[in-house]
């Protein structure tokens, strides 16, 4: 049987991708005029990229098991 792959979890950590991109590119923006509210995007970017990676290993983890079980 063929590994399934969660789509789901694939889409939530594109959507969380989109979200650090524009995160990123509000920081790039406020980098001079001010640096607090850049601050605070990377901090949110940042998040949104362990969020990303936590969901692309979730299911990583789902296919090798899937893999095992064949």
């Amino acid at each position: 049987m063929p590994q399934q792959i969660d789509v789901n979890q694939l889409n939530q950590a594109k959507a969380n991708v989109s979200l650090t991109q524009e995160l990123l590119t509000k920081a790039i923006e406020k980098a001079n005029s001010d640096p607090t509210l850049a601050q605070e995007a990377i901090k949110q970017a940042s998040n949104e990229i362990s969020s990303a990676l936590t969901a692309v290993t979730q299911v990583q983890k789902g296919s090798i098991t899937d893999s095992a079980e064949i």
